[in-house]
């Protein structure tokens, strides 16, 4: 990782503003196109990965709205500020897929790309794949799928996840921190390559405050708890056969999160290619989002075909 890192200029405060989306209150971050720059007509929709939220792509959506891009980061179920499910609810990738085309219907986006970091990369091609709001561009940050797991752990998983729900249960719904100091402190322990000058930056943005004085994660502990079902890497196969767009595929260098089968994923997009920022590490959009913003705006305004 970088220690010569300067902190990329950030961008004006988003408009930010709840909406039902499937029931659930969902929290919608938006950059509309900078002052004196001339409209695009694209929407970028920015897609949060695991345990983030919409609001850490703050370095990427300065850039995108300088070019004229009008930039959109809900924070996914569950997560940030966005209401987590009732009571026996849980968070599947088909429920994100549904949410996402719900959203995407209510922006009635004449021209849209999507950018998807880790679990985000994950739904968006899912999307794409469907075709839903027919994606000009699609860029995906480390965003091609966890691990292929064996499908003959399934009953250990399963019997994992009940135990998770069982705990989850049996506690506070959020276990409090003492401080933000502490909170960096989890983020490095978790995010060990990022500077900690950066997560000094993204710690307030994954927090709220709570009673006592202390804070809490924006997300649902739920989260935590294992998944049910495998992680089938044939059935995303499919998804991956029929993205139709342009695809940018960036990784973040040695430290950076990359499958065993990562070649064969990308090669089954039809039209990819690949982008190594070889410091960025995994949360590329924390650490690098100067340069990694400037490859974005030049891969959308590269002209069909």
């Amino acid at each position: 990782m970088p220690t010569d890192y300067v902190e990329p200029p950030m961008a004006p405060s988003p408009d930010v503003s709840s909406v039902v989306v499937r029931g659930l209150a969902t929290s919608v971050l938006t950059w509309e196109p900078a002052p004196g720059a001339p409209a695009t007509g694209l929407t970028v929709l920015l897609l949060h990965g695991f345990q983030d939220a919409a609001a850490t792509f703050d370095g990427l959506a300065e850039p995108l709205a300088a070019v004229g891009h009008r930039v959109v980061a809900p924070d996914l179920r569950g997560f940030g500020d966005t209401a987590a499910v009732p009571a026996s609810g849980y968070y599947h990738f088909p429920d994100y897929v549904a949410d996402v085309r719900a959203l995407v219907a209510r922006l009635a986006a004449p021209r849209l790309a999507i950018v998807g970091h880790s679990m985000g990369g994950t739904i968006a091609c899912m999307v794409a794949g469907l075709g839903i709001g027919a994606p000009e561009r699609l860029v995906l940050l480390e965003g091609l799928g966890p691990p292929a797991q064996p499908a003959e752990g399934a009953l250990d998983r399963f019997r994992a996840w009940l135990a998770g729900l069982d705990a989850v249960e049996a506690r506070p719904r959020h276990r409090t921190l003492s401080s933000l100091d502490e909170a960096v402190e989890r983020l490095r322990a978790n995010h060990p390559g990022v500077p900690v000058e950066v997560l000094r930056t993204r710690a307030p943005l994954l927090t709220r405050p709570v009673e006592g004085g202390r804070i809490a994660w924006k997300f649902d502990p739920l989260h935590r708890t294992t998944a049910p079902l495998p992680f089938m890497v044939e059935a995303f196969a499919s998804f991956l056969d029929g993205i139709a767009c342009p695809t940018l595929v960036v990784g973040g260098g040695p430290m950076g999160y990359h499958p065993e089968d990562e070649a064969a994923r990308v090669a089954r997009i039809r039209d990819a290619r690949t982008l190594d920022l070889p410091t960025a590490g995994h949360m590329m959009h924390w650490t690098a989002a100067a340069e990694l913003g400037a490859a974005i705006v030049a891969f959308l305004a590269e002209a069909p075909g």
